[in-house]
């Protein structure tokens, strides 16, 4: 539910409006050339490469260290873009304290990684501010393929497929293309419009048209899409949101944490409404952009409760550490019981949790926080994803249709992961429509 204009203790513009432009500053220093050099300096160049292997997109990570400590950037980020076409996105985003930084050998033996994921950014903004593309497409093919969903995985599948040599139509629903990397991440980790900007350089490629506002379902459906394009490939993301099942849930001031991260992306950061008490209930990264983000925006008590311990937590230690840094609460091992108010939410009851004998319980000891707004951060489902304008639901048993994402099984709503995802169906598409050997 929207929060109203009414609701007591919501309300834009907190903080004096130079307080906007530092607090959502980006957060991460970035190398200068020389920085980059010493960084790199750091790598052992592993032949056998955990780094690589721990890397969803199988970035060559020796390799392009090498490069930058040689001076040469701009080969160290064809490197990068051969294997992850949105790399400067994930330079931003990644939880690369969980993936290659985490095996990396200087991580193991001294606590400290090489900085990969500062070094894969240096690279890639490196080749981006010259505006340039770092591959052409091959010759045409003549095979037409729709993909339908212009996030990560829309968007990597898009671009491998241009390159091959086809013709490429995206298919969004909203207004922009970018899916999670424009809606969905905290926007002080991707300031300047940076979603936007990766998104026209990585069309640069050509052979690829994008076609905003057309959901499925509602504007076209799967099979008129399979006969009119060879293939089709569906990256559509996670459009529904699991609900809390407490009492109270529909009380004026409850929103969904996604949309409240989307609104404060489109939005001039001043107008975003915000509480003085600010309860998230979750334990992932949207948890934390959220309630971060609602502490940059100016409330006085953020706290996040997830249900489990710290260390199943699934946003990073890096990250839940940014977020007590950032001065929001956590409090492990709890879990909503309902929220209280008459008509607009002033406190959540919340139940310790233990592990029984059939899962996670709820203990006979509560407690109560004050909350004027409460954020839901507690996953995403595909939902009903409609298919035709009769209400069919979604059915993947039909010919060459790929999927990818999050929205296919084993989605990791990872950027990283949705962009593997896409480029290797886009390889396997190609080989479909030009024949196995190709």
């Amino acid at each position: 539910m929207s929060n109203s204009p009414l609701t007591p203790g919501i309300v834009p513009d907190r903080l004096p409006s130079a307080a906007y432009a530092r607090n959502f500053a980006d957060v991460q220093p970035v190398f200068d050339r020389h920085e980059a050099r010493v960084a790199a300096d750091r790598c052992y160049f592993c032949f056998d490469a955990p780094c690589m292997t721990a890397c969803p997109t199988s970035i060559d990570i020796p390799l392009f260290i090498r490069q930058i400590s040689t001076g040469t950037a701009e080969a160290a980020a064809k490197t990068i873009f051969a294997q992850n076409i949105l790399g400067g996105m994930c330079a931003r985003v990644c939880p690369t304290e969980q993936l290659c930084e985490e095996v990396c050998v200087r991580e193991v033996a001294e606590g400290k990684p090489v900085e990969i994921g500062r070094l894969q950014r240096f690279a890639t903004d490196t080749l981006m501010a010259k505006g340039v593309h770092p591959f052409t497409r091959a010759a045409p093919t003549g095979k037409k393929v729709a993909v339908i969903g212009a996030g990560p995985a829309g968007l990597a599948c898009a671009h491998r497929l241009a390159m091959k040599g086809h013709e490429v139509v995206i298919y969004e629903r909203r207004a922009k293309p970018g899916g999670l990397n424009e809606y969905g991440i905290a926007t002080y980790k991707t300031p300047n419009d940076f979603a936007q900007a990766e998104v026209s350089w990585l069309l640069k490629i050509g052979g690829i048209s994008v076609l905003t506002g057309v959901e499925l379902g509602r504007d076209v459906t799967l099979p008129d899409l399979q006969s009119e394009y060879d293939a089709v490939f569906l990256g559509i993301g996670l459009a529904g949101v699991n609900a809390l099942r407490a009492a109270g849930e529909n009380l004026k001031g409850v929103r969904n944490a996604v949309d409240f991260i989307a609104e404060l992306r489109q939005s001039d950061k001043t107008s975003v409404a915000v509480g003085r008490d600010v309860v998230v209930i979750g334990g992932g990264m949207t948890a934390v952009d959220a309630a971060v983000q609602s502490k940059l925006l100016g409330a006085n008590s953020v706290t996040i409760v997830y249900r489990r311990g710290k260390d199943k937590m699934s946003a990073s230690e890096y990250e839940q550490d940014h977020a007590t840094g950032a001065g929001v609460r956590i409090i492990y091992n709890a879990a909503p019981v309902r929220l209280l108010g008459d008509t607009a939410v002033a406190g959540v009851e919340f139940a310790y949790t233990v592990e029984g004998a059939g899962g996670l319980e709820l203990s006979s000891e509560t407690f109560t926080l004050n909350a004027d707004q409460v954020l839901k951060a507690i996953g995403q489902t595909l939902g009903a994803a409609p298919v035709a304008q009769d209400g069919s639901k979604l059915v993947l048993r039909q010919g060459m249709i790929w999927t990818g994402g999050d929205c296919a099984a084993g989605g990791e709503d990872l950027t990283v992961t949705a962009v593997a995802e896409g480029r290797d169906a886009a390889e396997d598409i190609h080989a479909a429509l030009m024949g196995r050997d190709a």
